[in-house]
């Protein structure tokens, strides 16, 4: 996964992306920092402390990763056998623990459920049938593990954004009895997508505005389906990136109920068919989504009905996370978290004659820098008072899985885990003078990364796209989603030696011409010192964790606040 400072360029690789992470208002279009962290006017590279981490040790990892030994490192091949080995010898070479069972791996049971949904959707109930047709009208999938999935005559409730933030004091689901029902709801959150922004976060999407949430959320009230209305502007893709992204094959992972406790469809359809369907149910759209972006919002049946249904192919296999430990020496039941995910693209459509989809940058980066951290404690003078644990996870590429089902299966309590620091797809710019940090104004850890970067002479720079939801898309968010304090930062904006116009070029280029492509490849001219600066940044946010006996917390206002709140009232 790859967020980028600048406006966010239209290459169908970037889009893509978007389906597959003190003020929280600051976030919303802070372009500039506070004039506490004004950018440093030197161009100073400052000498590399001894402890281990460097840009040639990074470097030598990314070049072992992003072989074409390691075929792209994808679940289920044998680039994931060679990748999870070398991660684990790695660690062992260090000195590090196995985790609590005396495993270097976890363990991941996953199921590939490749969708075929029926070619129409019916639509009853109006004064004349409507027939919506697959991919043109609507995108179809469940995460239910059965061979078959049919709605028949399914009532369809229009119930605004499909949010239950009580946070906001928003309910869109308030006196709304949905079991046997269709929901259709809008996409993104209130305040990101409507004309307020005093509403949530404004035009900082909130974890409400995504459509994973929409389908949690449509579950949690025991829908049978829910459909999320596609609009290009609020959703910031077009419709061709739903067809491409929810079509063929896609990785689940596996759970003890097979699925059942999920809606039996979950999908999407075009703005011009939900148009039809208000017009069918005798209503205006207009109408309704005006009503949907106001408080006190009433969900409204349409008086129709839907039928239609998936048959599915399942195939399921076992993936690996892998994961350390370097125990604490005061408080060794308490735990500081560092995530990277392994797994890319693997072997696919050849371009410019090569088919291998290396992921130098995305993730061999994140995993060398893990690995370069780990050194780094196991090399200090000063032992951790607090346990390190370092999780190398899978299947990130097909939508956090690892890293979810770590959240959800933990081998240490998740009560008892102070932070995630994660590290995802770093560039390669050399030393910067940023550290953009996305999901700024979400935690206390904005607090613990201005030190660090200080340390260095570098300023905080909040997330430039905060509106395209970036912090729920790299595999800190699984953490968060349970309540964990999450970090996931790195310089991206403003290069030391060549300042912003520079890092702005570069990071374009990479977008438009090697983001989850085949050349994204391991170079040995590449200059590796920003990710030497940015592993050392967050070697220091871990030491500071680590000698502590406080935990971080979450900001007012942040929808992970009351989950942590209620996991550390169990402690």
């Amino acid at each position: 996964m790859r967020f980028s400072p600048f406006p966010l360029l239209a290459s169908g690789a970037v889009l893509l992306t978007l389906l597959a992470s003190c003020q929280s208002r600051s976030a919303d279009s802070a372009t500039a920092t506070s004039p506490a962290e004004t950018a440093p006017t030197d161009t100073t590279v400052a000498p590399s402390p001894n402890d281990g981490i460097t840009a040639a040790g990074i470097g030598a990892h990314i070049k072992v990763l992003a072989s074409d030994e390691f075929q792209g490192r994808k679940p289920f091949t044998v680039g994931e056998q060679k990748a999870t080995d070398y991660l684990a010898a790695e660690f062992k070479k260090l000195g590090l623990k196995p985790g609590p069972d005396g495993s270097y791996f976890q363990a991941v049971p996953l199921v590939e459920i490749t969708g075929m949904p029926a070619p129409t959707m019916q639509v009853t109930g109006g004064k004349t049938p409507l027939t919506l047709n697959y991919k043109t009208d609507y995108m179809a999938f469940t995460e239910q593990e059965k061979e078959k999935v049919a709605v028949t005559n399914s009532p369809l409730v229009f119930a605004g954004y499909g949010v239950v933030a009580p946070e906001y004091g928003w309910n869109d689901y308030a006196g709304l009895d949905v079991k046997g029902k269709t929901v259709v709801v809008l996409v993104n959150d209130p305040g990101n997508a409507g004309n307020d922004t005093t509403m949530f976060k404004g035009h900082a999407m909130t974890y409400y505005g995504r459509w994973m949430y929409k389908y949690e959320e449509a579950a949690r009230q025991g829908a049978t389906g829910l459909l999320i209305i596609h609009d290009t502007k609020p959703a910031a893709y077009p419709w061709s990136v739903v067809q491409s992204s929810y079509s063929g094959a896609k990785l689940r992972t596996q759970t003890a109920d097979k699925g059942a406790s999920k809606c039996t469809l979950e999908g999407w359809i075009t703005l011009d068919a939900a148009k039809k369907l208000f017009q069918a149910a005798g209503q205006s759209y207009d109408e309704a989504y005006a009503a949907a972006n106001q408080k006190g919002f009433k969900a409204r049946p349409l008086g129709l009905s839907i039928s239609t249904s998936i048959t599915n192919k399942l195939r399921r296999q076992t993936s690996k996370n892998v994961v350390a430990v370097l125990p604490g020496a005061t408080r060794p039941n308490e735990y500081v978290l560092y995530s990277a995910h392994w797994d890319h693209l693997g072997i696919g459509p050849a371009i410019n004659g090569d088919s291998i989809y290396n992921g130098a940058a995305d993730n061999a980066s994140g995993c060398a820098a893990l690995l370069s951290i780990a050194k780094a404690f196991t090399q200090a003078k000063e032992k951790p008072g607090r346990s390190i644990v370092f999780l190398a996870v899978t299947g990130e590429e097909q939508g956090l899985l690892g890293s979810k089902y770590y959240a959800t299966h933990p081998l240490f309590p998740v009560n008892k885990t102070v932070a995630d620091l994660n590290m995802d797809d770093l560039p390669t710019m050399g030393p910067m003078r940023d550290l953009t940090v996305i999901g700024y104004g979400q935690s206390e850890l904005d607090d613990y990364a201005r030190a660090a970067a200080q340390e260095q002479d570098r300023y905080i720079l909040p997330d430039q796209n905060a509106d395209k939801g970036y912090f729920f898309r790299s595999d800190h968010f699984s953490f968060a989603h349970v309540g964990v304090p999450s970090l996931y930062a790195s310089g991206q904006a403003d290069s030391r030696l060549k300042g912003k116009a520079y890092a702005k070029q570069r990071a374009e280029e990479f977008e438009a011409k090697n983001y989850h492509q085949p050349s994204d490849e391991y170079s040995p001219t590449a200059d590796y010192r920003g990710m030497e600066q940015d592993a050392r940044l967050l070697f220091r946010v871990g030491q500071r964790l680590a000698q502590e006996t406080t935990f971080p917390q979450w900001k007012p206002g942040s929808e992970f606040k009351a989950v942590r709140e209620k996991s550390m009232a169990a402690k």
